[in-house]
């Protein structure tokens, strides 16, 4: 059984109703959208249709509907038929928000607007979506043993961890990037996410070839319900990716997000790579959105969205698929996942100005730095929390001797115990940290 029943075309579905009874319908107000929603047919085949009409007749003034909104793309399927994308009302608003809420002067917590603290935001942000995106792929790992190597800077020990090391790198290496996309720069940024983690490592960074095995999806019964364009088409489809993404190869005005949206779907339809395919797909993504001016971008991450449900992320992908190229579904689906992310930050910093509020008094006489007071907030949510001297460097992006200072001043305070592990030292939080903060006194020294 197919994971997506094909859509009937509009022209199938215009032959098989009688003349008269096409005239009929097209009398009727036409929307392209059900109750606000951009429906595929697999979804809609299982509702109840207006009265008076078949659920085909229905499917058919969807499309009809739906023909006059669609505009033509330079991405174009294996025999070469062009993809298509609408801006249904619901798509607008959505964009619209994201116009307001990501770019240009938004009012927002002061913890991502000020200097001093903004990077620990970023690298907190880039953590994540390095974390979440891997194991959207596969990566089997505990998200607290990720972040610990990725904050410690220790060397990565398995195949999973090296895919998220290396997805914290790509991140990193497209936030230098200045001017347009290359197929050069693509390659480099594939080799990045996948050094040390395929079975062939010359693969990495490299257009698979006629000789190599095209992955393509089938359903259990072997049914296959996707494959890739074939590879003597990769260099000519990645260069058109490339004049894509730099504001090219679209008569009119193309919407910035939806242009970033879509150089991620593009890369993800080509598959141009053996494996690391969807990873460099929604780094090119984050490129795209800050690249164009949507700095809130670096605070987000997609990819936890995404892994909440990744059938509804694959999905997405398959109702273009198989419905002659309608990329609005992916578009409507990736805007819901951004505008979620967007949510949740903003959540997320109310409840983080709650806990500074609460804990400012406490740390206000205490006479630490902001780096410091950062520290012994999130020791405070989480008093199990191992520091190191590399990771407070990290985190803060200082120098490494302005991070030593900043511990061992802690220490000597008493907000942390140090231990030396091996050849190098850890520090933990004070146990009984949330007692001095309830008291606004001195803290207590303890053995561990």
């Amino acid at each position: 059984m197919s994971l997506v029943e094909e859509a009937p075309g509009l022209l199938h579905s215009l032959h098989r109703l009688p003349t008269t009874r096409v005239s009929e319908l097209l009398t009727r107000r036409l929307e392209p959208t059900v109750d606000g929603k951009y429906l595929h047919w697999d979804e809609l085949r299982h509702r109840t249709p207006p009265e008076g009409m078949t659920v085909h007749e229905w499917w058919f003034t969807l499309k009809f509907a739906r023909n006059s909104l669609l505009h033509r793309l330079p991405l174009t399927n294996a025999v070469g038929e062009p993809f298509r994308y609408g801006m249904p009302d619901h798509v607008l608003e959505g964009l619209h928000r994201v116009d307001q809420q990501a770019s240009g002067q938004i009012a927002i917590s002061e913890e991502v607007t000020n200097s001093q603290t903004r990077d620990r935001y970023i690298v907190s942000s880039l953590i994540e979506e390095a974390i979440t995106s891997s194991q959207l792929e596969g990566a089997s790992t505990t998200h607290r043993v990720a972040e610990e190597m990725l904050r410690s800077g220790r060397p990565a020990r398995t195949r999973d961890e090296r895919m998220i090391f290396n997805n914290y790198q790509a991140m990193n290496v497209v936030r230098q990037w200045n001017g347009p996309l290359t197929p050069d720069r693509v390659l480099q940024l594939h080799r990045v996410v996948t050094d040390g983690t395929l079975d062939d490592p010359a693969a990495a960074g490299r257009l698979q070839t006629p000789d190599d095995d095209r992955v393509h999806i089938a359903t259990p019964d072997g049914e296959v319900v996707f494959e890739p364009p074939p590879a003597e088409q990769l260099p000519e489809r990645l260069a058109l990716m490339c004049s894509f993404a730099n504001g090219q190869g679209v008569e009119g005005f193309l919407h910035p997000v939806v242009r970033a949206i879509l150089l991620h779907f593009w890369l993800a339809h080509d598959h141009p790579f053996e494996d690391g395919n969807g990873r460099t797909a929604r780094t090119l993504f984050y490129w795209s959105m800050r690249s164009q001016g949507y700095w809130l971008t670096e605070f987000l991450s997609i990819s936890r969205i995404l892994r909440q449900a990744p059938m509804q992320y694959a999905r997405a992908f398959l109702f273009t698929e198989r419905d002659e190229g309608d990329t609005t579904y992916f578009i409507a689906y990736q805007l819901g996942v951004i505008l979620r992310a967007i949510d949740d930050l903003h959540t997320y910093l109310q409840r983080r100005m709650a806990e500074i509020r609460d804990s400012e008094r406490f740390l206000h006489d205490a006479g630490l730095n902001h780096r410091q007071a950062a520290l012994i907030r999130h020791a405070l949510r989480h008093p199990d929390a191992e520091y190191t001297f590399k990771s407070h460097q990290r985190s803060h992006g200082v120098v490494y001797q302005s991070a030593r200072n900043d511990l061992l001043d802690l220490e000597r305070r008493g907000y942390v115990e140090r231990r030396r592990i091996g050849r190098a030292f850890r520090f933990y939080p004070n146990p009984n940290l949330r007692d001095v903060e309830r008291d606004h006194g001195e803290p207590h020294r303890t053995k561990r």
